[in-house]
């Protein structure tokens, strides 16, 4: 097999296995918790320093990867994770601040993960083509969201077999076995720079990628403005839905929207010539995201029946989300250099954190004032937002996926 080829599948699987026990986890303390009696919005903060930290993380996290190397990196966020699952305490510890501490930490573990995960992409890719870094970094992503699906599904039947400790137990030494393989599998010093990069160098001096930056933040905004709280609750609270039923469902669209993902380019027309796709598409495909929660709204302000509404609703607005995140994730490759890549994807997935973490506290806010139709207008608004940003993004020209290591 292709060195690069292996490389790329060990990459792969080592953030398969750190996926599950993410949605595993998330899953455990959402589940574990509304037993304990928390309400679904208190439910919702305790993970608010999980995204919160994320901000930080992927900032100082690709200025990290660029001086010591992508794939340790990749094990520290590992490492950070084993240590998260393993801080099993007595109920009595099981307080808001604990809970918010410790998921602060998994938050850091999970974001050093997934940035250096996709910025080896890059790196491992070579100079394959902008098709097949186009195709690799939508398999590890589609395939990414598709495992925290899943991971949602192992956490619950890990709490209703073994019990909140136990599962605790079982994730971190299955993680650890994996950190071990993949330590000892990969080469050393992939995605590190020749000059150890200052720390002010995380900041993109490259427009193409701060404008992008710019609309992955209001893309994911848009997300969990009304994903994170606004939605569960709504189908709890007011459609009457079990919470078994509406983490099984949430779990549902992960998945499919995983594959919807990792099948971009597939769906994604790309030019005559065989390139990836450029700013232009990322334009059109903001544009027709924005209609879809728009469309949703207005349908429920109608009073059309909101159980069917929101089921397909959410189905079109997983397909065309997933799009719009796959050709994201491969512009922000695309326009990097190969020397820089780590520090852009670091850059990148801060605005991507920044997103998650404005939409997760707006989400209680707008649901709280105005429902499930103020969040659902508050959605489109962002991705409009992310349209208009789309605006300033160049097409990608071969040299920019293929080399720009000129």
């Amino acid at each position: 097999m292709d060195p690069s080829a292996r490389n790329y599948l060990i990459v792969t699987g080592g953030y398969w296995a750190f996926t599950v026990t993410d949605g595993a986890i998330r899953m455990l303390v959402v589940l574990y918790f509304h037993l304990l009696g928390y309400t679904p919005f208190q439910v919702a903060m305790l993970f608010l320093f999980y995204e919160l930290f994320g901000v930080v993380t992927n900032l100082v996290g690709g200025w990290l990867g660029a001086r010591t190397g992508l794939n340790r990196t990749m094990h520290i966020g590992m490492g950070l994770q084993v240590l998260a699952l393993l801080l099993t305490v007595p109920d009595a510890w099981l307080s808001v601040p604990y809970v918010m501490a410790v998921q602060a930490l998994s938050g850091i573990a999970k974001d050093l993960n997934k940035m250096s995960a996709k910025a080896s992409v890059k790196t491992l890719a070579g100079a394959g083509g902008e098709s097949k870094l186009f195709r690799w970094v939508a398999l590890l992503t589609g395939s990414k969201n598709a495992l925290k699906g899943a991971g949602f599904f192992v956490g619950a039947a890990l709490l209703q077999a073994i019990g909140f400790r136990g599962a605790l137990m079982v994730l971190p030494g299955l993680l650890l076995v994996v950190l071990v393989a993949t330590s000892l599998a990969l080469p050393a010093g992939v995605g590190k720079m020749k000059s150890k990069p200052k720390f002010t160098q995380v900041f993109s001096k490259t427009p193409a990628i701060n404008w992008l930056s710019a609309a992955r933040f209001f893309l994911f905004g848009a997300r969990d403005v009304w994903f994170v709280v606004g939605l569960p609750v709504f189908l709890y609270s007011v459609l009457g839905w079990s919470f078994m039923a509406v983490g099984g469902f949430l779990a549902l669209w992960v998945i499919g929207y995983g594959f919807v993902q990792a099948s971009a380019p597939a769906l994604v027309r790309r030019s005559r010539h065989g390139h990836g796709p450029g700013g232009g598409t990322a334009r059109v495909w903001a544009v027709v995201l924005a209609l879809v929660p728009a469309g949703i709204a207005l349908a429920l302000g109608q009073g059309w029946p909101a159980g069917p509404v929101l089921i397909a609703g959410l189905a079109v607005f997983g397909v065309v989300f997933a799009i719009n995140s796959a050709v994201h994730s491969y512009l922000i490759l695309a326009y990097s250099d190969f020397e820089k890549v780590s520090l852009n994807v670091g850059f990148y997935y801060m605005a991507n954190a920044g997103g998650r973490l404005t939409g997760t506290v707006l989400s209680g806010w707008a649901y709280q004032t105005h429902g499930l139709e103020g969040c659902l207008w508050w959605s489109a608004a962002f991705v409009a937002a992310a349209a208009l940003l789309s605006l300033k993004l160049p097409p990608v020209l071969p040299a920019a996926a293929t080399g720009r290591a000129r």
